[in-house]
């Protein structure tokens, strides 16, 4: 048989979910400042939609909490109940055609209810001028960090290389990683570049004093080196322990290190703790993760003998449709494709909101069932941490098991025991040798205890960790335990030991 390519063609079946259903879903999903973008996106795309500031809405919208939504269990994966789709055309199947009126007395009845709703649940207060200039004033001072290579291009501008050599700098700073290592040797970029090593050797040597200290260096050795040369250290035992003994020293050999040195393993011991006060990560002051900010979604706080859990409002956008619809609607002469157009985005527009609403209400139902069934957490701390899965969560709030993975995902609650990702309360049990069920968590918390409160002469052993966890009423199997201190990034006792 001849090869060559061949076109065909096939049918099959498959499950696309509606362009609505996707933007409710990602709405859910979003944390709170991937939800500004979102949308501010949508405001850009939909004339009919503008964002109401909080002082607005505080200045004009009264309390009235005999109205409360009595939908809060809504599944926000479904459309509104108040937006009839036909599934054929996603169009509202039962609406006059060109009866404006009706669509806009709806319109505003939605947007009362938003508003409503809104005050109903912002536990921020009243916002006067004074608190807005203060948070304004807070997120003018925010200052924007600049990254590893910026800093290091900053410094050549201000060293004595040649403008010859400065072209070789800049080559060999954008081979530096975000930790500060160089991440090609000398021989692959005088390959790559044409420039003889020598000269690529020396502009390195000078890039090697620059701020931070052990910067450009090729591994964790020659950085360790670098910073004892700056320090003018080069005549003590660390930086002889780091130069001839690097790889027993990676392992702990302690005794195999006074052997070779013809020390104590006490004056070895003591060395290594001046090592391990070195910096193995010098660019880590400029790495993207320090410059990340958590908004909580969720807020607990006590009141009298009870937890209050309210959503986070004040950082949510709050839309409504503009009243320019006001203007379109007398305008008896526009063609059907301007009517269309528009009657396309109000229904848009009441979809976002609505879906808002929805997003607020079941992350607002989540957080209430997590702190119902976590109270004493809330009120003693993760050693008190329970069993709790998303189905069991799913059946009380009246949404599905991926609902509330959704709603969870990359959201945090604030509580009295310090800010938590939701996801942090989802946790597989064990049951203690009184039936009462324990989280994995808190076992791993009882653990890790056990192990900062041990002799660094003589560590715990995994088997002895068993024997402990079962004196509190806990049987687990040492492979567990050694899973568990695994997870904790915790050596073991042979590792663990300081002689």
């Amino acid at each position: 048989m001849a090869q060559g390519l061949q076109l065909s063609q096939r049918m099959s079946l498959s499950q696309v979910l509606a362009p609505q259903l996707q933007q409710s879903l990602a709405l859910l999903q979003a944390p709170t400042l991937e939800l500004k973008a979102l949308v501010e996106q949508e405001l850009q795309q939909n004339p009919l939609l503008e964002e109401v500031s909080t002082m607005e809405v505080d200045q004009n919208e009264k309390i009235d909490r005999g109205e409360e939504d009595t939908n809060n269990s809504a599944d926000p994966t479904e459309p509104p109940a108040d937006v009839n789709f036909d599934p054929a055309t996603e169009k509202p199947s039962n609406e006059p055609v060109d009866d404006f009126q009706a669509e806009f007395d709806k319109l505003l009845q939605l947007d009362q209810e938003w508003r409503d709703h809104f005050s109903q649940s912002n536990t921020a207060g009243k916002h006067t001028a004074e608190d807005e200039e203060k948070r304004q004033f807070m997120f003018d001072s925010l200052v924007v960090g600049i990254s590893l290579q910026e800093n290091l291009i900053e410094q050549v501008r201000t060293s004595d290389l040649t403008p010859e050599q400065r072209p070789i700098a800049d080559m060999i700073i954008g081979n530096i990683d975000d930790r500060g290592y160089l991440q090609s040797n000398i021989d692959e970029l005088a390959f790559s570049t044409n420039i003889p090593a020598e000269q690529i050797t020396e502009v390195l040597k000078v890039i090697q004093s620059f701020h931070p200290t052990g910067v450009g260096a090729r591994d964790i050795r020659e950085c360790l080196m670098i910073q004892l040369q700056r320090a003018e250290k080069t005549e003590t035992l660390e930086y002889t322990i780091i130069d001839q003994y690097m790889e027993a020293l990676g392992k702990r050999r302690l005794p195999e290190i006074a052997r070779g040195l013809g020390i104590t393993v006490e004056e070895a011991q003591k060395a290594v703790a001046r090592i391990a006060q070195l910096e193995p990560c010098p660019g880590r002051d400029f790495l993207p993760d320090n410059q990340q900010y958590i908004l909580p979604e969720v807020f607990v706080q006590k009141s009298g003998d009870e937890f209050v859990v309210t959503n986070n409002n004040d950082q949510i956008p709050h839309l409504r449709i503009s009243n320019t619809y006001k203007d379109l609607m007398s305008q008896a002469e526009s063609s059907s494709e301007v009517r269309e157009y528009i009657r396309e985005k109000i229904r848009a527009g009441k979809f976002l909101i609505k879906s808002l609403h929805q997003r607020q209400q079941t992350i607002l139902n989540i957080g209430t069932e997590i702190v119902k069934r976590q109270a004493e957490f809330m009120e003693k701390g993760v050693a008190f941490l329970k069993p709790m899965t998303m189905v069991q969560v799913a059946e009380v709030v009246g949404v599905h098991e991926t609902t509330v993975s959704r709603a969870v995902s990359g959201k945090y609650i604030q509580t009295p025991q310090g800010i938590f990702e939701m996801k942090y309360f989802f946790t597989s049990g064990i049951k203690t040798s009184s039936g009462v069920g324990m989280s994995n968590t808190s076992v791993k918390d009882m653990i890790n205890e056990m192990i900062s409160k041990e002799s660094p002469a003589k560590p715990l052993s995994d088997e002895e960790l068993v024997k402990m966890v079962a004196e509190k009423g806990v049987v687990i199997a040492r492979r567990t335990i050694a899973k568990y201190r695994s997870e904790l990034n915790i050596l073991p006792s042979h590792l663990r030991k300081v002689y």
